[in-house]
């Protein structure tokens, strides 16, 4: 007798959740993402525009306990299947000087003892590449010793995945650790279902079974011309008319839904194009931009110029305003000489339309850029509910997106909201 999978949503909480890309790839797999747990107010009020069953504990880690998590959601005393954790990056990345001693890498040791008390029959932990290598892989060695002596399986072989072999038009390494209780068996890494697309296609020069990665222009290609639009001057949204979208768009777009997506319908307008605010660039800028080759660096801003036959660089949110830079290079549009807008970024992320981000270019870039891409979590995410023995299935019913006001906080007014000192 063939044995009955169980039909239900799986239980997950996310730690660092910042905007949601890690919630919305799990939930697209499956889950349901019941709690997060998030310093920055600004992204808590996104996160929590986009996510209104989701409880937000707008708070660090550090202060946050696993009791306080169960009694602040829908979680109580249920089960938890899986913690999941994107930590922040800049201390282990390869841009720029690494920091052994950055006190953001320490914070890896908080997802460890939170998944202790919450006790989840998995976890998963994202971070970039840096923390593989040099110094920063005794961090990491420590962090697996302190699981195994704590009661969890870890996979020895962590793999650094790449989003471009999981449907993303985005060249993206990031590593994935993943662990699991003693009484549950490991998953496995998905195996990638993508290729990454390349201008040339020189690589690609013998026969596969896996198709392309979708391109640039799949992903943005349809997107209205935000120059025809002067409301962009002064806010993110407009009702815009589309051109033909590409399958990949068509998905992003609400249009189709593909047959392994179980998430929550969002109730939004699919003639409203968002977080499109314009910037306003120099004549001599534009004239840069405009002589810069397609796939190639321009020469005085460093900025890549897309090519939209290939994919987009890796998508980056720069260093926080204590730490010098506020912003991280924008890619410059394949066609029109300017930078890209943020939804053009969300697109390139695998960001479905209906996800909004802060009204701002500056937090709406961090927001997309500090993110797990969708569908890479959604991958990951897969392989847990496969072992997990659940069939999922897609809800009923969807749920309208929160308030505008939550888009458009200050620094200050998001800390009074969320009643942080």
């Amino acid at each position: 007798m063939a044995y009955e999978m169980k039909k239900q949503r799986a239980i997950a909480v996310d730690l660092f959740a910042g905007a949601g890309g890690m919630t919305l790839g799990f939930e697209q797999a499956g889950f349901d993402v019941l709690a997060s747990v998030e310093i920055d107010p600004i992204h808590c009020a996104t996160h929590e525009f986009n996510f209104p069953f989701c409880s937000v504990l707008c708070k660090s880690v550090v202060d946050t306990t696993g009791e306080e998590i169960r009694n602040r959601s829908e979680i109580g005393d249920r089960e938890i299947d899986v913690v999941i954790c994107g930590s922040p990056c800049q201390g282990f990345s390869l841009i720029g000087k690494r920091a052994i001693d950055d006190p953001r890498n320490s914070l890896v040791f908080h997802f460890h003892r939170l998944v202790f008390e919450l006790k989840p029959k998995f976890f998963v932990m994202e971070n970039v590449r840096g923390i593989t290598v040099g110094e920063h892989k005794q961090i990491l060695q420590t962090l697996i010793s302190k699981f195994r002596i704590h009661g969890y399986k870890v996979e020895e072989n962590y793999q650094v995945l790449n989003a471009a072999h999981y449907g993303v038009p985005q060249s993206r390494e990031r590593l994935f650790l993943m662990g699991a209780r003693e009484d549950v068996e490991l998953p496995k890494y998905p195996q990638p279902i993508t290729k990454q697309a390349l201008p040339n296609n020189l690589n690609y020069k013998i026969i596969s079974d896996i198709p392309l990665s979708p391109t640039v222009l799949d992903a943005i290609g349809d997107l209205p011309e935000i120059e025809k639009y002067p409301e962009l001057l002064t806010r993110d949204w407009v009702v815009a008319e589309y051109e033909k979208p590409s399958n990949y768009a068509l998905v992003l777009r609400g249009m189709k839904c593909l047959n392994d997506d179980y998430s929550y319908k969002r109730e939004y307008d699919l003639r409203i194009l968002s977080s499109s605010l314009r910037t306003k660039h120099s004549a001599e800028t534009i004239q840069r931009f405009q002589d810069t080759q397609q796939g190639e660096r321009e020469k005085i801003s460093r900025f890549y110029k897309l090519h939209p036959a290939g994919v987009c660089n890796t998508l980056r949110a720069g260093t926080d305003k204590y730490r010098g830079s506020f912003t991280s290079p924008r890619p410059i549009h394949p066609i029109t000489p300017r930078c890209i807008t943020v939804r053009e970024a969300a697109r390139l992320h695998s960001y479905p339309d209906w996800f909004r981000f802060h009204v701002t270019k500056w937090h709406g870039f961090r927001q997309v850029g500090n993110s797990v891409p969708p569908l890479l979590a959604k991958a990951v995410a897969a392989e847990i509910i496969r072992n997990l023995n659940i069939s999922p299935f897609k809800p009923s019913f969807g749920y309208k997106l929160g308030e505008e006001k939550l888009l458009q906080f200050n620094m200050s007014q998001a800390e009074q909201y969320y009643q942080r000192d």
